[in-house]
């Protein structure tokens, strides 16, 4: 019978062993499922450029602040020490002592006084009530490079989704070539069974059994390069996603070429316009461009601002002496050497330039999406005329095999068929990979792209 205290350490036990085990299953060689959502949701989480985008909206956010700032009262406390034989400073310094007795008008003092220490903890306050608006353009330029840094942010989010799934679907493509080359060659093996038969009965000549032989060893290279290719592809899906490369995963979503697109050429075009975020971007862009026309002109007029210091002085922080100062200033410029008209026209034509990319940005939009839409529709129809390809290929190597077997049709016939059934089956793979990539770069395109 086993006690309390024996069933609480074997309890324990067993926990550690169970909870080594569940950490070490990552490293054990066992493969992830991974779905398509799970690929994209890795990638939004640790994709390099995505954190590099969010760390860009943050630190507009600080902008911001550091913008508005400006407007705010400027408060400073300062400890100052100097040490001054010059006449002026030194009667000057003793004055803001307030330690000035008889013998310092004495002139020879004054001509060629003693080394003089002084301490002066200063607190001083300046507020700059108007700067000809400058602050208050530059904190609206803040809040529209902070929607800049948002809508960059956007579009990148967009491309590492859009990267994603191309590299999922192409690790998807690989493996189903990687089955249809197994298919095909296990095809191969069965007809080397039957030409070896046909060979042993004297029914056809070694060239035939060797013809069969050498196109199994060029179906087998194949599927070693086909291998290949997988692991370059995992390799780019892992990049994609933002993970370690030597993370193993098995791919659960079907590589299916879903539903036609069902809008027109204009509509998609029409949601391109309204959706892309750099279009939003250079928007913005532009409202900057015409805030830096207003700030620039803004210089023109006065400014005002008030300041006031509290000062402390003292020789030997014995004995002090303290006097306060207050003041306005106004400013006017009557004359900057051509600097604001100058600053004028620049951002001017800063706002001109934004316009011309701005227009130039509408025409690669709308051209991404005329051939992303019309590359989509082509492989859509691929995908019609591959599939009925697949089984007529499929009847024909059946016909050529029994025919080939009753000595009607040459080896040359039978691996030509073979051939026909593995390039429609491929081509049937690489249509919906190619569609379903088309309406990537075409959701792309238009702005809509999404982890589904």
């Amino acid at each position: 019978m086993i006690g309390p205290l024996k069933k609480e350490f074997l309890s324990t036990l067993y926990g550690c062993i169970f909870t080594l085990w569940f950490l070490a299953v990552p490293f054990c060689g066992l493969a992830e499922d991974l779905t398509l959502s799970r690929a994209v949701d890795l990638a939004i989480h640790n994709n390099p450029r995505l954190q590099a985008a969010r760390y860009q909206t943050l630190s507009s956010q600080e902008k911001i602040i550091q913008a508005r700032s400006g407007a705010m009262p400027q408060v400073q406390v300062s400890e100052q020490f100097n040490h001054t034989t010059n006449p002026m400073w030194a009667f000057g310094t003793r004055l803001n002592q307030q330690s000035i007795t008889q013998i310092d008008f004495d002139p020879n003092r004054l001509n060629d006084p003693d080394g003089l220490n002084n301490y002066a903890s200063v607190f001083s306050v300046t507020w700059p009530v108007y700067d000809s608006g400058q602050t208050w353009y530059g904190l609206q330029q803040a809040l529209l490079n902070k929607e800049v840094a948002i809508f960059s942010a956007d579009r990148t989010r967009q491309q590492v989704t859009a990267g994603t799934i191309t590299a999922y679907i192409r690790v998807l493509l690989v493996l189903e070539n990687q089955k249809v080359l197994g298919q095909i060659l296990e095809t191969a093996h069965s007809h080397l069974k039957l030409i070896q038969s046909r060979y042993n009965g004297g029914f056809v000549a070694k060239s035939d059994l060797l013809r069969a032989q050498v196109h199994i060893a060029d179906l087998e290279q194949q599927l070693v390069e086909a291998q290949s290719q997988t692991d370059i592809a995992k390799c780019n899906l892992t990049v994609a996603m933002g993970v370690g490369g030597d993370q193993k995963f098995t791919l659960t979503s079907p590589l299916e070429p879903g539903d036609p697109i069902s809008k027109n050429l204009d509509s998609w075009i029409s949601t391109a316009f309204s959706n892309r975020p750099e279009l939003k971007q250079l928007a913005s862009q532009k409202k900057i461009a015409q805030k830096e026309i207003e700030k620039s002109r803004a210089l023109r007029n006065p400014s005002v601002s008030l300041s006031g210091n509290y000062e402390i002085n003292s020789e030997n922080f014995q004995d002090t002496g303290s006097n306060y100062t207050i003041g306005a200033i106004v400013s006017v410029p009557l004359f900057t050497g051509g600097r604001i008209s100058a600053k004028i026209r620049e951002a001017e034509i800063n706002l001109k330039q934004t316009q011309a990319m701005i227009l130039g940005l509408e025409q690669q939009v709308c051209g991404e999406t005329r051939q992303a839409f019309f590359n989509a529709r082509s492989a859509w129809d691929r995908i019609q005329v591959v599939q009925a390809a697949i089984g007529q290929s499929q009847e024909s190597l059946r016909i050529v095999r029994n025919r080939y077997q009753n000595g009607l049709f040459t080896i040359t016939d039978l691996l030509d068929a073979e051939v026909m059934v593995q390039q429609s089956l491929t081509h049937h793979l690489k249509a919906i990979h190619d569609y379903k990539a088309a309406v990537i770069r075409l959701d792309l395109a238009a702005g809509t792209i999404t982890g589904s």
